[in-house]
């Protein structure tokens, strides 16, 4: 099975550190990354798809996809 994570956080290192640490884990960059003004707190926000395969899993919403 193939499971979806959304990455999302502020535009500085923390946000990198965050996608390594998945890439790290075996998930994989899905399509481009993105990049947005928020003008609720007046910062730029990053975003990155990852995918993964998850050998016998079987999807259950309630399933921590950071975990897997």
């Amino acid at each position: 099975m193939r499971i979806y994570r959304f990455l999302s956080g502020p535009d500085d290192s923390s946000f990198c550190h965050k996608v390594c640490l998945a890439l790290s884990k075996g998930w994989e960059l899905h399509g481009s990354p993105t990049y947005a003004f928020d003008a609720a707190s007046g910062t730029m926000r990053c975003g990155q798809a990852v995918t993964k395969e998850v050998e016998g899993a079987v999807y259950d919403p309630a399933m921590k996809l950071g975990e897997q």
